[in-house]
């Protein structure tokens, strides 16, 4: 597994390999894992080959056939990154084929922007993204277990304050880019380059640029990029306390620093101890985000409180008129209270958006058959049926339906099916029971 490159240099494969296969397992962790992989590449070529970028680029530019004098083939590092490259473009094929040769499918609530018309809504809207991200980095106050629904409007034209955060966020990365390159210390170039790889390479599956993704901002994608973060921090407050006269305000202010983030994370992990204080924490930072609503009103109702719960739901629906989760969870509520006129109306609507919403279904059924509406409860629990094979809640309010109409042998089988899909269904067993006790 020892390899030796042209100039005598021992290298090992295993090591890349192990570095391949660990790549592998964080992808299936979550698909962001697969760029430690690059993150490795990078780390190889500025830290262990001392590879210089603007020398490299240079000679690329001007087709410099020496390009072993620049590093790139020194101490086998070409092939090394070539394997590493090269297993991850397998990862990548095998993981493809897993999920059906197909990207998978993103509603407009999930992510806006990748579904806006025009690309330059697309464009600055992805970089306002960028901007965001960068910000949590630097400020990590405004936490959101999820951020889609409406929870950061679209921006639609140039008069929009918002535009000056995107390019504060480029006037900083330009300028460290220009610094990475440029500088004339080897040194500040290559710490400069290896945070800015570590910072941006993680974050390029979360950019939009290769294919949509299914949020607008996830806090989890700037993990990995905290580590180049962290390179550049460290070194920006060490190039300052080489030039500050009081270093002592710069030592209290960066441990100042330290001890918010520290209270902070305190702070969140405190919040992500129960779904009621993580939900309700979302109602600060995202008021506008429909999903907060709908998974605080779930969480009350889950709780018995009712009330509270029809509250919550409806501002989600008012949020987002589309949202059948939210009108279906309402419906049910509101059918338990019945109040069977305004429960039909939103399942209605529900199956309507999403035809294909069996538990909606189920529930318009149930509210029918409260409505002595027979035939049209029939109806809805067969369509409910028909979109999920292994229902058995259907099942069971189809022969309680059927019971009502006093055809036995239907109810029995419907009964049947639930049991034979539910084993412990036990209201189901228990009204066969008493239906063959009460037939003789």
């Amino acid at each position: 597994f020892v390899l030796t490159d042209k100039e005598g240099h021992n290298f090992s494969l295993f090591w890349v390999l192990v570095s391949v296969l660990l790549g592998a397992i964080a992808m299936l962790c979550k698909e962001q894992g697969i760029t430690i992989l690059g993150l490795n590449a990078v780390f190889d070529a500025l830290v262990i080959n001392k590879l210089n970028v603007l020398e490299l680029i240079q000679k690329l530019l001007h087709k410099d056939k020496s390009l072993e004098n620049a590093g790139l083939l020194r101490k086998g590092l070409l092939f090394r990154i070539t394997l590493l490259m090269s297993g991850g473009a397998s990862i990548l094929y095998i993981r493809w084929r897993i999920m059906g040769t197909g990207p998978p499918a993103f509603t407009e609530v999930d992510n806006p922007a990748s579904f806006a018309d025009s690309l330059f809504v697309r464009a600055i809207n992805y970089n306002y993204y960028y901007s965001l991200n960068a910000w949590l980095l630097l400020c990590p106050w405004w936490l959101c277990f999820d951020w889609s629904m409406g929870c950061i409007p679209l921006i639609k034209s140039v008069s929009d304050w918002r535009i000056i955060a995107l390019a504060a966020l480029w006037f900083c990365l330009i300028g460290l880019l220009c610094q990475a390159l440029c500088s004339e210390d080897s040194h500040k170039r290559r710490i400069l380059t290896l945070g800015l790889g570590f910072l941006i390479i993680p974050f390029l599956p979360a950019s939009n640029l290769f294919f949509r993704v299914g949020f607008v901002i996830a806090e989890r994608v700037v993990y990995l990029p905290s580590i180049g973060y962290c390179i550049l921090f460290t070194y920006g407050f060490s190039l300052l306390s080489k030039q500050a006269k009081k270093k002592k305000i710069l030592a209290v202010a960066v441990l100042g620093i330290l001890l918010v983030n520290v209270t902070r994370c305190a702070l969140r992990s405190s919040q992500w101890r129960s779904e009621e204080q993580l939900f309700r924490s979302a109602l600060s930072v995202c008021p506008l985000n429909a999903k907060v609503h709908y998974n605080v009103g779930k969480n009350l109702a889950d709780k018995g409180n009712q009330s509270a719960a029809i509250k919550y739901y409806r501002e989600a629906v008012r949020l987002n008129p589309k949202y059948v989760h939210a009108m279906n969870n309402l419906g049910n509520i509101l059918k338990e209270r019945n109040e069977l006129q305004e429960a039909e109306e939103l399942l209605s609507l529900a199956v309507q958006i999403q035809p294909d919403f069996a538990a909606a279904w189920m529930n318009l059924g149930i509210v029918q058959n409260s409505l002595r509406r027979f035939e049209e409860a029939e109806q809805s629990y067969w369509t409910a049926i028909k979109h999920r094979k292994k229902y058995p809640d259907c099942y069971y309010n189809l022969g309680r339906l059927y019971a009502d109409l006093n055809r036995h042998v239907d109810a029995l089988n419907a009964w049947r099916n639930a049991t034979v899909l539910k084993p412990e269904h036990s209201l189901a067993w228990n009204n066969m029971i008493i239906l063959l006790d009460n037939t003789g």
